[in-house]
């Protein structure tokens, strides 16, 4: 026998226990599929390995640490990427978040040729792996993008089982599947306890108070506020019903990353200062919500004594003038070329209702009014033969880290914003993102990296990671001088904005610009750059809507090679017998 053919017949040996959470990534992708019709793809045999992880020393796992299996759901062809938690926490890096993409990227080739695949995403990660930081990142917004497009043809299925949960950027892309299903020993969060406690302080959160952190995002929580659609036993049948049922709803209405309306009405109901979990649950649970003008009147807010004066407020009012809303996410039209641009930017807000989310933060009201303002535009443009273009101003410091915000779904509200861009971009909007300072981790996946085209200013402060340096160098117990050297080497650990550049990701670097006080000419010269980027995009036309342009560049031919081998060999089996 064949070692694909070993590979084959010993996953579909019976199982030999009931639980779900103790069965293995392989074993849980074959518990969901139909008896017999398991095939693994890209598996160990296939020796397709982190190339990142070796050069740090870092013994590698075979498959990278996730399962994609081909088979069938009640008859009908399905495709199941389970992420593997005894591997480096189930932590996403290139390989394995390109496992992931690129199944679902295949899922939607096939939608749309009429051949619909049930695809389910099974949850077990801490987020992005911080040894290949940026690409982790990458891949984590790629396999955003394809959810959010799959979701126009059939129900995409998440599943969170295990004690590790579903953490980071990653948990932004659970909360944009279409059904979502947990259980209670399950834990859905966009930065985990112990991040919070290590950002702000064991008076924000107690990570070691486990029967808090539970009340505070575990599954049964997370399913009586409706952040999740199912809560389930530990049961390795009841499971595999759990997931059979949700395709059987199929496309029964709007997910809930696109209930922006709703969500700001449910929002402004709450009182950040004496909200807690049962008192949530009557909110997000209590029936249909008010209007937001029906909401009842908000804690008072401090004033806002001083104008935003960051990088992002400043470029924001170059390059768009006065904005037409308010702090903490600006946004207005303005002359892009020959043609009126949308421009958004998050700015500081002194006087926010959450007292965690200030500053140059993406926090709850952040990421849902990131998203109302550009739904906003799609509909305005909806019957318009060309849509105008969005520019994200980007200088975002990180996600705002407290417990209120976990609690009441941070994540989601950071997955609305991804799911507008996206759609945005689905939609023939051209999307351009701006870096004019940081642009780190959830806060840049949620504001700016569903763009089209990134372009950046190459100056001081400018830089894209996945985590901040000295939380990196907590975490992964190094010193910032060291992580620094290393960054020299392992290009997607590195904090400068050449070396982002060097991972295809970057469309422009822009030098010779003042970044804190640009001058008239400058500005122009940043315009430009933006009217160009417009351009391309419009030229390639329909083919531009997805993010296969990232992996098209010579520059990415070389750092991201792996990207493209997990794509052309998983292609290959895809359809195999």
């Amino acid at each position: 026998m064949s070692e694909a053919g070993v590979q084959t017949a010993a996953a579909q040996a019976p199982l030999l226990r009931d639980s779900f959470i103790e069965l293995s990534a392989r074993e849980r992708a074959r518990a969901l599929l139909d008896a017999g019709s398991f095939r693994e793809l890209l598996g160990p045999f296939d020796h397709i390995e982190s190339p990142w992880l070796p050069l740090q020393g870092v013994v590698c796992q075979a498959d990278d640490g996730v399962v994609i299996a081909r088979g069938s759901i009640d008859g009908e062809p399905a495709v199941v990427a389970a992420i593997e938690s005894a591997f480096q926490g189930g932590s996403i890096g290139e390989v394995s978040g390109s496992k992931i993409a690129a199944a679902l990227e295949l899922a939607l080739a096939d939608c749309e040729r009429g051949r619909i695949v049930r695809p389910v995403v099974l949850f077990e990660t801490g987020g992005v792996r911080l040894q290949e930081a940026n690409l982790g990142l990458a891949v984590i917004s790629e396999i955003q993008s394809a959810i959010v497009a799959l979701r126009r043809h059939v129900p995409v299925v998440g599943v969170i089982a295990g004690m590790v949960g579903c953490f980071g950027g990653m948990s932004l892309a659970a909360a944009l599947c279409s059904s979502l299903v947990i259980t209670k020993q399950g834990r859905l969060g966009m930065n985990g306890p112990e991040v919070i406690e290590q950002e702000a302080g064991i008076e924000e959160l107690d990570s070691s108070d486990r029967r808090h952190v539970w009340q505070l995002i575990g599954g049964a929580q997370r399913a009586a506020t409706g952040l999740a659609d199912a809560l389930v036993d530990d049961d390795a049948h009841a499971m595999r019903d759990a997931v059979r049922a949700a395709f059987a709803r199929g496309l029964d209405g709007t997910p809930r990353s696109a209930q922006v309306e709703a969500y700001l009405a449910r929002l402004a109901q709450i009182d950040p200062a004496t909200v807690t979990p049962e008192s949530m649950r009557a909110v997000f649970r209590g029936g249909e919500p008010a209007h937001a003008g029906d909401a009842p009147a908000q804690t008072p807010q401090a004033a806002q004594t001083t104008e935003p004066d960051t990088r992002g407020a400043r470029w924001f009012r170059a390059l768009a003038g006065e904005s037409a809303t308010s702090a903490p996410v600006w946004s207005a039209d303005a002359p892009l070329g020959d043609e009126r641009a949308r421009f958004i930017a998050v700015v500081p807000d002194a006087g926010n209702r959450f007292p965690r989310a200030t500053t140059n933060v993406v926090g709850l009201e952040q990421g849902w009014r990131l998203a109302q303002a550009v739904r906003e535009a799609i509909a305005e443009d909806a019957a318009r033969d060309v849509r105008r273009p969005i520019v994200a101003v980007v200088d975002v410091k990180s996600q705002a880290y407290g417990y209120r915000e976990e609690m009441l779904g941070i994540h989601l509200a950071c997955a609305a914003a991804v799911d507008a861009y996206a759609s945005a971009r689905q939609a023939g909007h051209p999307v351009v993102a701006l870096i004019v300072g940081p642009a780190m981790s959830g806060a840049f996946l949620a504001h700016g990296y569903q763009a089209n085209r990134i372009v950046a200013l190459d100056a001081p402060g400018t830089m894209v990671h996945a985590m901040g340096k000295e939380a990196a160098a907590r975490v992964t117990r190094r010193t910032v001088e060291a992580l620094d050297a290393l960054g020299e080497t392992i290009v997607p650990m590195s904090y400068s904005m050449a070396s982002f550049a060097k991972l295809g990701l970057l469309d422009r670097l822009i030098d010779g610009v003042d970044a804190d006080a640009p001058n008239d000419t400058q500005i122009e010269r940043v315009r430009s750059v933006l009217v160009e980027m417009v351009r391309e995009v419009r030229e390639v036309g329909a083919g531009s809507r997805d993010l296969s342009h990232r992996l098209q560049s010579e520059t990415a031919k070389k750092t991201r090679a792996a990207s493209i081998e997990v794509r052309r060999r998983l292609a290959e089996q895809w359809n195999e017998a």
